[in-house]
């Protein structure tokens, strides 16, 4: 199995009437972790009881909490999400939160250093602090995974383009896709020309496009392999493109085939759509069944 560690917000989801644990790129990790890959989360937290919780979740589910930091001076962090009539999520997030404050340490380094694969996302650039641990651990990664996670106003162009240009393997959806390709000036209007555009653009072989019910796209050493979709009926769509890309990264870096991988991906994604909250857990029968019904 793989060595994964997920950079980035570890929070939680504040619906209106409940809260969950999440965060893409925990979300990433633990869906990786479920596929018995050994993942560590890097982090921050505060030093109060929503941290605590956190912490005994991530142990309970096996993540190694090592590189998660806990703070005096800030609070863990919040979201509050509300969905609309399909399902969809808007969010508001909490600033600054701690996550906003990792600060980059000998065991951070060492942890990346021996890992396959650092997973990365745009969010946790929004504070200097996050930003510049994110850049010097980049440094040390042997496989650079960015997942784009476009949270207005929390991005800047030149942030993005500086971290498509470092990463091995980019990951859009559909919007994230159009957005940034007209942000460096594509004229094309096909999501495949757009692709084979922020590939040529960043120098990235592997890239990524989730089209919501639609399946995805995935460009994979200058071939293009597709999968449409699962009809489902949506609950939530939170975390769905995080368990999508957790299984497509434990996928790939376990060797197997792209096609599967996607078609395996999402499945996964698919399902948790259909589930509440970002980290159902799903049994590989139901898996299975689901695929194959």
């Amino acid at each position: 199995m793989a060595n994964i560690v997920s950079y980035g917000e570890i929070l939680w989801d504040v619906f209106p009437n409940h809260k969950k644990i999440g965060g893409a790129p925990l979300n990433v990790a633990l869906r990786a972790k479920s596929f018995n890959n050994h993942v560590a989360m890097i982090s921050a937290i505060g030093n109060d009881n929503l941290g605590k919780e956190i912490l005994s979740y991530l142990n309970e589910n096996g993540i190694n909490t090592e590189c998660i930091q806990v703070l005096d001076d800030y609070k863990t962090g919040e979201v509050k999400v509300v969905l609309d009539e399909k399902g969809s999520a808007s969010y508001t997030i909490e600033y600054p939160s701690a996550w906003d404050k990792i600060e980059c340490k000998e065991v951070i380094i060492d942890t990346v250093k021996a890992s396959n694969a650092l997973v990365f996302g745009s969010l946790i650039t929004r504070d200097d602090t996050s930003k510049q641990t994110l850049y010097k651990l980049l440094e040390y990664a042997n496989y650079k995974i960015f997942d784009l996670n476009l949270r207005p106003p929390h991005f800047s162009e030149d942030t993005l383009v500086y971290l498509m240009n470092k990463a091995d393997f980019i990951k859009f959806n559909d919007d994230e896709l159009y957005e940034v390709s007209r942000l460096l000036g594509s004229k094309y209007n096909s999501l495949e020309q757009n692709i084979h555009f922020i590939a040529k653009k960043t120098n990235t072989k592997r890239v990524c496009v989730t089209k919501g019910p639609h399946g995805a796209v995935l460009l994979y050493d200058g071939l293009l392999y597709y999968n449409s979709g699962y009809q489902i009926k949506v609950v939530d769509t939170v975390g769905a493109g995080d368990s999508f890309l957790g299984t497509l990264v434990s996928q790939l870096i376990n060797d197997i085939n792209p096609q599967e991988a996607i078609d395996f991906a999402c499945a996964i994604g698919a399902l948790v759509a259909q589930s509440e909250g970002a980290n159902p857990r799903l049994s590989l029968t139901a898996i299975n069944d689901f695929i194959n019904p």
